[in-house]
């Protein structure tokens, strides 16, 4: 088992609150984390049916079954025993005395705000981090590799070729997961709205256009955009609104959590493919992104992650206004440095402001430079440590 960052916040807020809860996608590694990491709580699933009746049928049997130091696992199956759990901790009064986990983020932030808000710290749990990879000598130097393999746990521990797990994950969260969520009659259709996401990767999205390719209504699809976003598969970077030109895009633009998955959507069939592929700049740009949301997640901080465009076309890939802090980020999928890199950070500076010490290039390059418009880094030298 690769070792997770982000138990070390766990354990600590365990310290402070009542109950933990952890979330993420599907097959993130949250069960293996708790299970190994505590293994002095009871460990009970909910995806089990005998557990799960006994849960809806007797919450307060269940309880005086579980009392404390229990890690309940797909807890968002059995909503009605959050408002038990709240009166049974505020009775108690003690610290650590359930640790919370589920893959559908919606359902379980909807119980959490009706019972336990206020009760219990949140914490999300993504698959391994380019850091966790390198500390296990897991991690492979080889970009497209990286990009084409992606970071579900399964894939290293098991040694299991992603062209052998992510068609069965992705029929897995659909059949089971999207059902849960929402009524989706059309499955066919969901599977083929998942891949036209997957061909939009790094690009401002343009909800009509990809409802019209779908052959669905734009309800629809924001409403389908909705539970891959609850499923932790995609994500939305929101533009910057600081008016610093006089036009400036607004709309969001789409990534993935794992550029695995959408390299499976994609069709991609090997490392080799994404080395040549039309998605190759986008997919390193997501892969960047996805990246940073880890390193933060891992530490138990909510990300303040933007991107800037002007009617201009002046870009800037990352925004990174976390912690009260700005930086800037321009990625490119190169190997070979070129001042070019930093024609939008230039521009974006004049009107700005920002300083050269806040402006980053990250590449696929081997050299590390300090320049007087920012610094040069490498993707793995950016994210291993």
């Amino acid at each position: 088992m690769i070792e997770r960052t982000i138990k070390n916040k766990v354990q600590q807020l365990l310290q402070k609150y009542p109950v933990v809860t952890l979330t993420g996608p599907r097959q993130s590694g949250k069960s293996t984390l708790l299970r190994n990491t505590f293994a002095d709580y009871d460990y009970v699933s909910l995806e089990d049916p005998d557990n799960r009746s006994f849960a809806l049928d007797d919450p307060k049997g269940f309880l005086k079954s579980y009392p404390d130091k229990t890690i309940i696992d797909e807890a968002q199956k059995v909503p009605k025993l959050f408002s038990y759990i709240q009166t049974h901790t505020d009775t108690v009064g003690n610290t650590g005395m359930y640790i919370l986990a589920g893959s559908q983020n919606f359902l379980l932030m909807e119980a959490i705000g009706q019972s336990l808000a206020g009760r219990t710290a949140v914490l999300k749990l993504l698959p391994l981090s380019v850091s966790e990879l390198s500390v296990a000598k897991a991690e492979t130097d080889d970009i497209d590799t990286k990009i084409f393999k992606g970071a579900y746990p399964r894939l290293y521990d098991k040694d299991i070729m992603p062209n052998d797990f992510y068609p069965y994950y992705i029929q897995t969260y659909v059949e089971r997961d999207v059902r849960q969520v929402k009524n989706i009659g059309d499955l066919s259709a969901f599977v083929k709205f998942i891949k036209l996401c997957a061909g939009r990767i790094g690009q401002v999205l343009n909800v009509s256009s990809l409802a019209g390719d779908c052959g669905i209504s734009v309800s629809a699809a924001n409403s389908w955009l909705s539970v891959l976003e609850t499923g932790y598969v995609c994500f939305l970077l929101q533009p910057d609104f600081n008016n610093f030109t006089k036009r400036v895009v607004k709309s969001p633009k789409l990534y993935f959590y794992d550029t695995g998955l959408a390299c499976s959507l994609l069709g991609i069939t090997s490392a080799q493919q994404v080395a040549t592929h039309y998605l190759k700049g986008g997919l390193f740009e997501n892969l960047v992104i996805s990246e940073t949301i880890k390193k933060y997640y891992n530490q138990g901080i909510e990300p303040d992650l933007r991107y800037f465009r002007d009617s201009n076309g002046l870009e800037i890939d990352l925004l990174d206004y976390t912690n009260g802090q700005k930086n800037i980020y321009e990625i490119k999928s190169g190997s070979t440095f070129s001042t070019d890199y930093f024609k939008g950070i230039i521009k974006y500076s004049e009107i700005s402001g920002v300083s050269a010490d806040q402006c980053t290039v990250i590449y696929n390059g081997g050299k590390k430079m300090e320049t007087s418009n920012g610094r040069v880094v490498n993707f793995f030298d950016m994210f291993a440590s």
